[in-house]
């Protein structure tokens, strides 16, 4: 061999191969249906419960205070929540697109739900109960209505003829910012409370990546179950610091995020109470409320779209069929009319720390899922005893959300493996819609923090609403910018660059014969309603 002594090998011809690309995603313990054994099923169920617990709490303990709510109201909304997603779950697992993805509250609607509150019309109610009740029947009128939008754009397959037209690299912008685009809800949240936020990311970390590499054990027990361990020690160390005095003369916003003692959950529970439909008096209608609830339907819809694409992928399953996507879209705007009939002041999507669970522990079973539905509802109607998980102080789960959101925002750059990364197209399509998916609703959120109401403000509130809550979610912003770009943009030429021929197979059911294995219905139900 020729050359100088101290000269490298010449790297070997295997080396210098890119990585192969996959259409499913390998190393996952268990897929969507390959269950892992009872106990250790029922506690990855118990863990998904835990950890979609944050969201369910913390809109509740944001919006119900303003509705004019105290403890008890507080506590019923929070069980109703949990109830809810407990079916939504349920339905959309065996009759949507049947992936293992956990639907929860959702940020989304939060804005249009504080535009009811801060309506007119309830500012000349005295009675803070009387205030409430008729801000949430307000608040259900308008979820009935906007669900009618994803019940619609779902079943009639509307949304199928859309989602047609995405290929990996528009998939890329959406599915990573429903990821990274929650940014806002991880450290700020864990500072808020820095002595237990801290300790619980730090230990999730030790737990689920650095430790089972040290101890080299038979069963991955601690990066399986890394939630459950981490939670229960730091959640014992704060309650410790509560009972020891340490927060006594604390500012009261510390003690509100430190104490495990100051969500007023425990008490103001009842011990059994099944929440039912009108729970609250009969929905009431109004066209500016609904048309701002439907514009949040319409971000959340898109931004589903991305949680599914990224849970389908964590659950190593095949890309999802277009009309498998309509299909879970229609069952989550039936959740939604469910959120309305019920009364939970919020709407359902997926949640995105769920799906980040899942890569975590690597077990995309649909099982578990179903399990975690389970102790939902039966945590839902045993009030007491969900209230306890339920005071779980914040920062712990703004912790959980730094890893979880994380990994769905680095499933969404996985999809970059099937485009062209050397083309001036790519880039430019990838970066500016990425760009102005974090640009433009953070100019939209900075207008609203410092005026008190959002860049379009003119006389009709609906309209204002309708553009103030569509461009204020960046995946929404993201995937528009990169869906439009890259259909109209010499699409023709550039079919391999977009990596559409990836995902040419997956376009209809029948194109792979896995897709029957992953997303046909149960009960045979796909001879009477045959995915297309």
């Amino acid at each position: 061999m020729a050359g100088g002594g101290g000269a490298a090998p010449a790297p070997k011809q295997d080396e210098l191969q890119p990585h192969p690309v996959k259409d499913q995603l390998p190393n996952v313990a268990y897929c969507i249906t390959s269950p892992p054994p009872w106990p250790e099923a029922i506690l990855l169920g118990f863990q998904h419960y835990l950890v979609m617990l944050g969201t369910t709490v913390i809109i509740p303990t944001a919006l119900v205070p303003q509705m004019g709510g105290g403890n008890d109201e507080k506590a019923r909304v929070v069980q109703t929540i949990l109830f809810v997603s407990g079916l939504n779950t349920l339905l959309q697992s065996f009759f949507g697109t049947r992936l293992p993805a956990v639907i929860g509250g959702s940020y989304t609607f939060v804005a249009p739900t504080i535009s009811i509150i801060l309506a007119g019309r309830y500012s000349n109610i005295v009675d803070p109960h009387e205030k409430f009740l008729r801000i949430m029947r307000g608040t259900q009128g308008a979820l009935i209505v906007a669900s009618t939008l994803q019940i619609i754009v779902g079943f009639s397959g509307l949304w199928r003829n859309v989602t047609r037209f995405l290929s990996p690299l528009s998939a890329v912008p959406l599915v990573a910012l429903v990821g990274f685009g929650l940014y806002e809800l991880g450290f700020p949240g864990v500072a808020k409370c820095i002595e237990i936020g801290l300790p619980q990311l730090i230990y999730l970390i030790i737990l689920s990546q650095y430790l089972p590499h040290v101890i080299h054990a038979h069963k991955p027990i601690f990066d399986r179950f890394a939630v459950l361990f981490s939670v229960a020690l730091v959640w014992l160390y704060a309650y410790l610091l509560t009972v020891g005095g340490a927060y006594r003369h604390a500012a009261p916003k510390t003690q509100l995020h430190c104490r495990t003692d100051r969500s007023g959950l425990v008490s103001a529970a009842p011990w059994i109470r099944v929440p039912y439909p009108f729970q609250w008096g009969a929905p009431t209608f109004d066209a500016g409320e609904a048309f701002a609830m439907m514009a949040a339907s319409f971000a959340a819809l898109v931004e589903s779209t991305g949680a599914f694409i990224a849970v389908s992928r964590y659950a190593s399953a095949t890309p999802l069929p277009p009309s498998v996507l309509s299909r879970g879209i229609g069952w989550q705007g039936i959740g939604i009319l469910l959120d309305g009939l019920f009364g939970t002041g919020n709407g359902s999507t997926v949640s995105v720390e769920n799906a980040g669970l899942l890569a975590l522990t690597r077990v995309g079973s649909r099982r578990v899922v179903q399990i975690s539905a389970g102790f939902m509802i039966f945590f839902s109607i045993l009030g007491k005893f969900g209230a306890v998980f339920a005071s779980i102080p914040a920062p712990i789960f703004a912790a959980l959300y730094c890893i979880f959101f994380a990994y769905v925002g680095s499933v969404g750059l996985s999809f970059l493996q099937f485009c062209n990364l050397n083309s001036f197209r790519t880039k430019f399509i990838l970066g500016f819609s990425i760009f102005m998916g974090i640009s433009v609703p953070q100019y939209f959120n900075e207008y609203t923090s410092v005026a008190g109401y959002g860049p379009v403000h003119t006389g009709a509130r609906w309209f204002n609403d309708i553009i103030n809550v569509i461009f204020s979610s960046k995946p929404f912003v993201a995937g528009l910018v990169a869906f439009f770009l890259d259909n109209t943009l010499h699409r023709h030429d550039m079919r391999k660059d977009r990596g559409y021929h990836w995902w040419d197979k997956f376009r209809s059911f029948r194109g792979d014969t896995r897709s029957e294995e992953f997303y046909s219905l149960p009960f045979n139900l796909n001879k009477y309603f045959p995915s297309v």
